[in-house]
């Protein structure tokens, strides 16, 4: 079901109300709602400058002393959570803590006191003002698509440190979970990630909030813990009171206000559903990803952030299929050395306990934020349009430390499991020649150092990610090891349509026939030169163009882990022969609707099939 940004009303029957807003994590549930306002922080005086700058910092001292014991006891409590809530919340808290040490943060606010600032205003004025900077960098294009997410993720993080020091140096209290009845549904205006750190997943039912989104730490805590929840809910509050009943599809979106007994009833009917859906997926888990007709594939899952990695595990995904490195630079005030990055890899590799792990070299461009890298003077031209610009291995070769360090880090973490090394943007072989020529020199000089790595090297592959790299792709795979194609960006340089950008987000389709022709193009190329290619993106997560993508030889999925149960499930229902007959119906389609329909059709005569 489409959902929107802002929720609308659905003809509501007589006492019953139906909304709709952001699912995040899926589940449906019936209960009463609890309010749980959010005390209002007190009024700042933002104009005074005769503070006395000694009694400021006193009082910024006491008020971060307190908050890092907050967050101590926050930290404390996460044995009480489940794995994954465990791992994503205890590094957002890690986070909250670097940047209430010595900081960007701690010193922009201690500067503006010096000025006599009040401290709740220079608290104010600061986090706002690094948050401005992560959403808009002044002489920079603004982040879009997946970049733009980044942003606001890091923005949140900035606002959200200076609400709890404007807390703590106002003595304004927290908002508290524990009066909530059992079996409840939490309704609040917005919940913030330290909030959602606080909820009992046995004693709350679900979700639902006024404000929020899809992408931020909150979402992504309350998908680990496991509550069905759904964000932005306009106009929420105004129809919910203490005691309302409700009825939360985090799958849909969908939030029925009074259901009616009827809805009542079928709501039970959907709850027990899920149940057993879950418990379906779940027996999928050991299970081979093997098409009906014996053919076996592999999928595997995506990874951006560590906090991920509980995910993976229990997805039943067979290794990490794309590895985005860019988590190094997005908090860092200075560039990850080669020890640190080597900190950060090993533990991954090792938790794979021997599945494969493909590490991204870190894709960068224009339009992304990072003090590291613009203290470094790495990724800050201002390109009109940073999608054609200095980007992905363009700029790694332009700034070459950057890459031979991560390199280096890479083959050191390498002993710990199986790695491959993935090079983004790749449009020439030229490019591919050059970083493998810097790979293998920082072999030899790792070596030379006595440093123990892998012989031979991890294999090097590359993203095809546009449409030269897909036309160029025979060629390109007699020097990469491997290929892996990226069909957001492959889709976007193809159809020249940006899926961030509003006017023609609706020219955005990965299943035009175009973008699945070069998909043809490029597995072909890997299966004549016996090269692995694998396909990552959205399509990788959809059950309906996986069974599609096999008839055009993809033999190798990465996906968000969340998606890895369904598609082992469509991909265990598919034969070769139905997706080799698909393959070919979709290239001679006229566009992507109708290669959607032609999918949906043969998910129905599945469907049907099982049924009968």
């Amino acid at each position: 079901m489409k959902t929107t940004e802002r929720a609308t009303t659905r003809r509501p029957r007589p006492g019953e109300a139906r909304l709709e807003g952001q699912p995040v994590s899926s589940g449906v549930a019936i209960g009463y709602a609890a309010i749980a306002h959010d005390p209002a922080l007190p009024p700042i005086d933002t104009t005074r400058r005769d503070c006395d700058p000694a009694h400021e910092r006193a009082r910024l001292f006491e008020a971060i002393t307190r908050s890092t014991a907050q967050l101590r006891r926050l930290h404390d409590r996460l044995a009480l959570l489940p794995e994954d809530g465990q791992v994503e919340i205890g590094s957002l808290l890690e986070v909250y803590r670097r940047m209430l040490g010595p900081s960007r943060l701690r010193r922009g606010i201690e500067a503006l006191l010096g000025q006599g600032m009040l401290a709740e205003a220079a608290v104010q004025h600061e986090t706002e003002a690094l948050a401005a900077f992560m959403l808009s960098p002044p002489g920079r294009p603004a982040p879009e698509g997946e970049d733009a997410v980044a942003a606001r993720r890091r923005a949140g993080e900035f606002r959200e440190i200076g609400r709890r020091l404007v807390r703590n140096l106002s003595g304004t209290p927290y908002r508290s979970f524990s009066t909530i009845p059992d079996g409840a549904i939490l309704v609040a205006e917005q919940l913030r990630p330290a909030d959602a750190a606080l909820i009992d997943p046995s004693r709350i039912a679900a979700v639902v909030t006024e404000e929020g989104g899809s992408t931020g730490h909150t979402a992504i805590l309350l998908r680990a813990l496991g509550i069905p929840a759904v964000l932005a809910v306009h106009g929420l509050l105004a129809r919910v009171g203490r005691r309302t009943r409700l009825v939360v599809d985090g799958t849909t979106g969908r939030v029925i206000i009074r259901p009616s007994t009827r809805t009542a009833a079928a709501a039970r009917v959907e709850v027990a559903a899920y149940a057993r859906e879950r418990q379906a997926l779940g027996r999928l888990r050991r299970l081979p990803a093997r098409l009906s007709s014996g053919e076996v594939l592999t999928l595997q899952a995506n990874l951006e952030i560590p906090a991920e990695l509980p995910m993976i595990a229990q997805s039943g995904a067979a290794g990490i299929g794309l590895l985005r490195s860019e988590f190094l630079f997005m908090n860092a005030e200075t560039l990850p050395d080669e020890a640190r990055q080597e900190a950060l890899y090993r533990p991954l590799v090792e938790a794979m306990a021997g599945d494969p792990v493909t590490i991204r070299v870190v894709d960068w461009g224009s339009e992304k934020n990072s003090d590291a890298l613009t203290q470094a003077g790495i990724g800050t031209g201002s390109d009109v349009n940073p999608a054609l610009g200095l980007r992905g291995i363009r700029l790694l070769l332009r700034h070459r430390a950057l890459l031979e360090t991560q390199f280096a880090a890479i083959l050191r973490a390498a002993t710990a499991g199986p790695v491959r090394v993935l090079l983004p943007m790749v449009s020439s072989p030229a490019e591919l020649h050059e970083a493998r020529e810097i790979y293998a020199r920082v072999g030899r000089r790792l070596r030379r150092k006595g440093v123990d790595i892998p012989d031979p090297l991890p294999p090097l592959g590359i993203m095809i990610e546009t449409p030269a790299a897909a036309l160029m792709a025979d060629v390109l795979a007699q020097e990469a090891e491997f290929l892996a194609i990226g069909t957001n960006d492959l889709t976007m340089y193809t159809l020249a349509a940006d899926r961030a950008a509003t006017d023609v987000a609706g020219l955005y389709d990965p299943l035009h026939p175009a973008v699945l022709r070069l998909v043809r193009l490029a597995a072909d190329a890997g299966l004549r030169q016996r090269r692995p290619v694998s396909l990552c993106g959205e399509m990788a997560s959809d059950p309906l163009a996986v069974p599609l993508l096999v008839g055009l030889g993809v033999r190798s999925f990465s996906m968000h882990a969340s998606a890895v149960p369904r598609v082992k499930r469509a991909v265990r229902a598919a034969a070769m022969d139905d997706c080799r007959r698909m393959a070919c119906r979709a290239l001679e389609a006229a566009d992507g609707p109708e290669v959607s329909a032609m999918l949906m059709d043969y998910a129905a005569t599945l469907h049907h099939a099982g049924d009968g």
